[in-house]
């Protein structure tokens, strides 16, 4: 008997996700996806602020006025000030400013009798959005499944053929962004005879380069709907509790602040939105097996985006051009000639891309902006993302040297040598007095070579270089330099063996990637090396020299801070002494022989300067590499997996422009509230599916939020007895009936001189009820800086179970709030603390099982007590492991174990 097709009639209507709008076919279905997606409490990814609107005489209108405003009032609180004159006025089409309060004008829809056009309806939307976007269908497979359709349905179905679908797709009149293209060849080329046997064939060879107008891009950003929430039109100081200054999302650090001081010189600027324009560009290869497929995407987004969202891209990171690769015999690789045109050629093409935006960098021009609202905009050059590489190309220096200031490359870090920050100016000087051998050799200079933003007005590559957590601090000077050189060329192989060995017997923890081999395996990415630094120092410690053990501690310590999504001046300060300590302390590999010549790398200069880039951007990890690392992938790889490989430069544009259409059409219509309902036929209604008693735990919340929560499984444990004495006689605990009475006092009684642990059990209160095992909880905190949402939410498992996926026995360690009034660690209980300090080598805590007559301490503790999962590494001290230990066992083998605060960003804030 053929069944027939149910409609799913519970849907998902989160009002903290709007796009997930999944449908179930029983109530149960939809329980369980509430509880396993969307049961995380609110949590803002940023200090949560209110404006703070000063005295008219704080804020005199003299522009001089506006460069450093004193605060004489200290509000309760964080608050921020906006920039008093670019402060992002709303305005009419006209460019008049709107009163305060006035809402936003109707969008004017072309076709108001069509609400889904082009498409004949919702449903036809969605199935390309289906196919196109999500399911990434090839052209012959969407043609077979239109032509099964139709024998299945008898009728014509929904799209004819592939190009119908297409022609859909590009008619969508949102997200428009024509692609256009120029070429350029070199300047001799004319002049050249191809037949010329001494002529090379790059210098006649056409490179085309292929691009949005910036303009359109950015105004489709700008517009988007889905940013309305996480956007700001001006720039801001930010202060904490303290009235400290804090730094995070952009727009929060000085640089937009003082660019707003510049242009507000032109009277006919005040009021604007200044919009600074954030760039990136990285090569990448999209198969390594059949060669020569390179491609280099130019990424574009804005400044005034949260960070939070540039890093989730959600349409804030558009690809805005591919730049032209050009190739050469190998006798040419090293050719001077050629590579001052691969440089001439990479910055003609990005001052060409980007000319369009020029008359709107001194005269705003109007824009309508996420919350609906016309603003007058004017743009600026602003941060450029890129990896140490990249720099050197686009500052026109020499590998090996900083892009940023003149230090000596074989002397980064000398502090008797003056040290002048890189500029345009002062290049141009250099240029004017010194030869090309000279500039080359004494400055790193490339010569005839001036930065592409010498030609636009207050921009200078060298200042706009933004800080690369993944490629200087994480893949630079943690995986290349500090790992490389703590194993050393002439090291023991036995020791390296062990410090493998450590490696692999980690104890498992939730997020926490184990190493069965250890790290010896060829390539390594930025997650491998992330994963690397959560283990290394337990690893390596009482096999290395304690120096060295402290001098990677240290650099952990400034790389887990320089990560945090806000950074105050506190925060500053410790980075400051963390990074002081690491200059110091890794001499040790010099004296040693490890490093027997002077260390001096890039990367490890770089650090000097994070201070300052903080000060001027926010918080790093708003414009690290890995945001266009990512984004190759939607970008690059895959398009041309769709594509035909044959030529498919032009496939995998149209792809990426189709793709950017149907993501507008998606948040226009949600904003619209077109696409609040599931999508039903009209004869059937979903089931209201949202009750209190289920999922208001995700709903959001106003007031406070919290820190962390952890909640139990759903599902309690079958084949377990329900009464107390019996549940202690299976699970080998008989004394537990007399646990739960101490506990139960404790609870009764918070406030007693006395431990429930201590009062006679008489005195104590009995439980005669029923009771439920649970092997699971789950923890919900704030961990913006790891794997987490856009709000900044982490979620992990806590296990007490007597078999893992069907393997042995898995029981995490927790963190209980022990005294809140206490500082980080101190105020916490993981186990017996050994010693009143954490260790001096690695900066981690220390603690030991505690015991009573030789047996382990048992105790019953409340569900709201545990804070976290907590990650604990044996203390493995300078003995070998046996070769025969499993993961599984290493915390039953060890006497004692560091609190491992580098395991994740939330665990750095607690366990220090």
């Amino acid at each position: 008997m053929v069944k027939a097709f149910q409609h799913r009639k519970f849907f998902c209507v989160d009002p903290t996700t709007p796009s997930c709008r999944k449908g179930f076919l029983t109530h149960a279905g939809f329980t369980q996806h509430c509880n396993a997606v969307h049961n995380v409490p609110a949590c803002p990814s940023r200090l949560p602020q209110h404006p703070f609107i000063p005295n008219r005489h704080l804020h005199p209108q003299p522009l001089d006025a506006i460069h450093n405003p004193e605060v004489h009032d200290e509000p309760d609180g964080p608050y921020f000030i906006q920039h008093p004159v670019l402060d992002g006025t709303p305005c009419d089409e006209d460019g008049n400013d709107l009163l305060e309060g006035t809402d936003p004008p109707p969008v004017q829809d072309e076709h108001p009798d069509m609400p889904w056009y082009p498409f004949q309806g919702r449903d036809r939307f969605e199935l390309a959005d289906l196919i196109f976007c999500r399911n990434k269908m090839s052209k012959n497979e969407f043609n077979n499944l239109m032509h099964i359709w139709a024998n299945i349905e008898g009728r014509s179905p929904p799209f004819r053929n592939v190009k119908e679908l297409h022609d859909v797709i590009d008619s969508i009149p949102y997200g428009d962004a024509p692609w256009q293209n120029f070429t350029i060849c070199h300047t001799d080329a004319d002049q050249l005879q191809p037949d010329d046997p001494s002529v090379p064939p790059w210098k006649l060879a056409e490179y085309e380069v292929w691009f949005h107008n910036p303009r359109d891009v950015l105004r489709n950003q700008l517009s988007n709907p889905n940013f309305k929430d996480h956007i700001d039109y001006a720039p801001k100081q930010v202060f904490g509790e303290h009235n400290q200054r804090v730094w995070s999302d952009f727009m929060s650090g000085n640089w937009a602040w003082n660019q707003c001081n510049i242009v507000a010189e032109d009277e006919d600027c005040h009021g604007a939105m200044f919009v600074p324009v954030i760039l990136g560009s990285d090569k990448t290869t999209v198969s390594v097996a059949t060669g020569n497929n390179e491609y280099y995407p130019l990424y574009i987004s804005t400044g005034n985006v949260h960070n939070s969202i540039r890093h989730s891209h959600r349409e804030a990171v558009s690809i805005v051009g591919f730049l032209s690769i050009p190739k050469c015999d190998k006798d040419y690789h090293e050719d001077k000639e050629f590579k001052t045109f691969r440089r001439h050629l990479f910055h003609k093409s990005i001052e060409a891309i980007l000319e369009p935006l020029c008359p709107s960098m001194s005269k705003p021009e109007i824009t309508r902006c996420p919350d609906g609202h016309f603003r007058r905009v004017i743009y600026g050059i602003g941060p450029y993302i890129a990896n140490y590489p990249e720099q050197c190309l686009l500052a026109s220096i020499v590998q090996q040297w900083c892009a940023k200031c003149t230090a000596r490359r074989k002397h980064f870090d000398e502090e008797d040598i003056m040290i002048t920050p890189r500029s345009h100016c002062l290049t141009k000087a250099l240029i004017e007095a010194l030869t090309s051998g000279e500039l080359w050799e004494e400055y790193g200079i490339a010569d005839n070579i001036l930065p592409f933003t010498a030609s636009f007005p207050q921009a200078d590559i060298h200042e706009l270089l933004a800080p690369d957590l993944l490629h200087q601090v994480i893949k630079g000077a943690f995986e290349d330099h500090l790992v490389e050189i703590t194993y050393g060329k002439r090291r023991s192989k036995k020791i390296l063996a062990e410090i493998d060995r450590r490696i692999a017997i980690v104890p498992s923890f939730p997020g926490l990637r184990r190493f069965p081999q250890g790290r010896d395996f060829n390539q390594w990415t930025g997650d491998d090396s992330k994963a690397l630094m959560k283990v290394y120092l337990a690893a390596i410690s009482g096999l290395i020299p304690d120096q060295m053990v402290h001098t990677i501690a240290v650099f952990m310590d400034f790389c887990y801070i320089v990560r945090c999504p806000y950074l105050d001046e506190a925060d500053l300060a410790a980075l400051d002494d963390s990074l002081q300590h690491f200059y110091q302390d890794r001499s040790i590999f010099e004296e040693t022989g490890v490093c027997p010549n002077r260390i001096s790398l890039p990367h490890q200069h770089a650090l000097k300067h994070y201070h300052q880039l903080i000060i001027l951007f926010g918080a790093p990890n708003g414009l690290c590499s890995s945001i266009t690392k990512s984004k190759h992938i939607d970008a690059v790889k895959e398009p041309w997996r769709r594509s035909s490989q044959n030529q498919p430069l032009g496939e995998i544009l149209l792809i990426n422009q189709r793709q950017d259409k149907l993501a507008m059409f998606h948040v226009i219509h949600l904003a619209r509230h077109l696409m609040d309902t599931p999508l039903l036929p009209p004869s059937i209604q979903p089931i209201p599916s949202r009750d209190d008693s289920n999922i208001c735990d995700a709903e959001a919340a106003d007031g406070p939020t919290t820190n962390s929560t952890v909640i139990l499984a759903k599902t309690a444990e079958h084949n377990y007895p329900d009464h107390l004495p019996e549940l202690g006689d299976h699970i080998g605990y008989p004394q537990l009936v007399e646990l739960v009475q101490h506990f139960l006092y404790d609870q009764r009684n918070p406030n007693a001189l006395i431990s429930g642990s201590n009062v006679d059990l008489s005195l104590c209160p009995e439980f005669h009820g029923k009771v439920q095992v649970f092997h699971l909880a789950v923890a919900c905190f704030w961990a913006p800086s790891d794997l987490c949402g856009v709000g900044g939410m982490h979620r992990e498992r806590i296990c007490a179970t007597p078999s893992w996926r069907n393997g042995p026995a898995r029981h995490d360690c927790i963190f209980l709030e022990n005294n809140p009034t206490l500082p980080g660690f101190q105020g916490l209980y993981v186990a017996q603390v050994v010693g009143d300090s954490p260790c001096p080598r690695t900066h981690m805590w220390i603690v030991a099982p505690e015991f009573d007559d030789d047996s382990r301490l048992i105790s019953i503790v409340h569900l709201d007590s545990i804070m976290r999962p907590a990650d604990l590494i044996p203390v493995y001290g300078p003995q070998n492991i046996d070769r025969d230990l499993l993961h599984t066992d290493s915390l039953s083998a060890f006497a004692s174990f560091y609190v491992n605060k580098y395991s994740d960003y939330h665990a750095f804030e607690i366990a220090y």
